[in-house]
């Protein structure tokens, strides 16, 4: 356990609040824009990394999915090359181990065609198309009708890329405070004041990079309660050793264009294991991390959200789905294996599991790009899933630049 550092400044110039990866990526990069400011990182557990930026797969996303100009395709091809530029100086392992996402069947290729555009458009580096009998020189057990290969996708351990970047921060004289979980915010004159576990902090702007809680601390500052955080329990499944020799790398599905989650993927990790999901389920909690966690005003908030009741009815048949596959992991695994058919038959192990803290419209749509708010003295990430651990250095550049243009600090 990290030992606990002196209490939080009672005035600093700007707080930032939330320790995951990205607060402190913004940290760094409002440090590097003001030297010598009184700058906080007020972070609620005892260490960086607890929540999505530790119980991701990993994966360094190349910038296929997403819809040319939208955040998402701008800021992850930049992300992706300067991260791995940033690995490679600060000696955080890391892999390029590729990614194939495969068709499985002619139904698909249409999709197929889609995300070719939205990568080529975007300027994914080395991708590439593969027939169907090419598939197996990428990836010897999968099988599919075609195929893009994206040679420039990785793995990394998204906690270490963290603490690095909370190095930095304390190099360039900020500071990171553990056990200060923010309870309420109260903007006035002239300053906001942050009250947290350990005491009131009081800053002349902050950044909020809470994810599961930012909808609470953005509406506390007078931010639209549209979106809300809804979250999704994300599980994994995990080959054991003998059948993840099946998976050189990352295999994925052609995706549902019209939901945010990928399906059954195949993840190779640092660590040579090979993870299968995640499932998306919508969780009874902001931290359910068990399936046996229930938290009543968390649940209370989501069902009393109209955007969940919409979202519902949208896509039945989708959460029906995700249901089969959180309670059986046999049915997971069978959509797993229309990718890669030697895995019928293994048996899988439980793997982690991971809340993600997804917006979602009042219009029951749930939100695909990044969201910023601003507010008097503060800037609000409003919704920062996949790929913002892979965007962190890009996505930060753009947050401080919205602290800039609000003139707070």
């Amino acid at each position: 356990m990290t030992a606990i550092p002196p209490d939080p400044p009672r005035e600093c110039d700007v707080a930032v609040v939330g320790g995951g990866i990205l607060g402190l990526a913004v940290a760094r990069e409002l440090l590097a824009r003001r030297p010598g400011a009184r700058l906080c990182v007020l972070e609620a557990e005892d260490r960086v990394g607890r929540h999505q930026t530790g119980r991701s797969s990993g994966v360094i996303h190349a910038g296929i999915y997403y819809e040319p100009g939208s955040l998402k395709a701008r800021l992850c091809v930049a992300g992706a090359r300067e991260l791995y530029e940033y690995c490679e100086e600060r000696g955080v392992a890391f892999e390029r181990a590729g990614k194939l996402v495969v068709a499985a069947e002619e139904s698909a290729l249409e999709r197929l065609d889609e995300l070719e555009r939205r990568g080529r458009a975007n300027g994914v580096p080395g991708l590439r198309r593969l027939a169907g009998e090419e598939i197996a020189e990428v990836e010897p057990a999968a099988r599919g009708v075609a195929a893009l290969h994206s040679p420039n996708t990785g793995v990394v351990d998204f906690v270490a890329v963290a603490e690095a970047y909370a190095a930095d921060v304390r190099a360039a004289g900020g500071s990171v405070h553990f056990g200060a979980a923010a309870h309420g915010v109260t903007p006035g004159p002239g300053r906001i004041e942050v009250r947290h576990a350990r005491g009131l902090t009081a800053a002349s702007a902050a950044v909020f990079c809470a994810g599961l809680q930012s909808d609470r601390l953005a509406v506390a500052c007078g931010a639209p309660a549209d979106p809300r955080i809804v979250p999704f329990r994300g599980a994994y499944l995990r080959l054991p050793p003998d059948a993840a020799e099946l998976v050189r790398a990352n295999v994925y599905p052609v995706p549902d264009p019209e939901l945010p989650f990928l399906g059954a993927h195949l993840t190779r990790t640092l660590d040579g294991r090979v993870l299968v999901g995640p499932s998306a389920l919508l969780s009874p909690a902001r931290d359910a991390y068990r399936l046996t966690t229930l938290r009543p005003r968390d649940l209370a908030e989501t069902l009393a959200w109209p955007g969940t009741w919409r979202m519902a009815a949208r896509h039945r048949r989708a959460a029906a789905q995700e249901l089969r596959h959180a309670l059986s992991k046999h049915s997971f695994l069978a959509e797993a294996a229309r990718l890669v058919p030697a895995l019928r038959g293994v048996k899988p192990r439980r793997g982690p599991a991971g809340i993600r803290a997804q917006a979602l419209g009042r219009d029951g749509m749930l939100v695909d790009d990044f969201v910023v708010h601003r507010t008097e003295r503060a800037i609000h990430v409003r919704n920062a899933p996949s790929p913002a651990a892979t965007s962190s250095l890009a996505l930060a550049r753009l947050i401080a630049g919205e602290l800039d243009e609000l003139g707070a600090a």
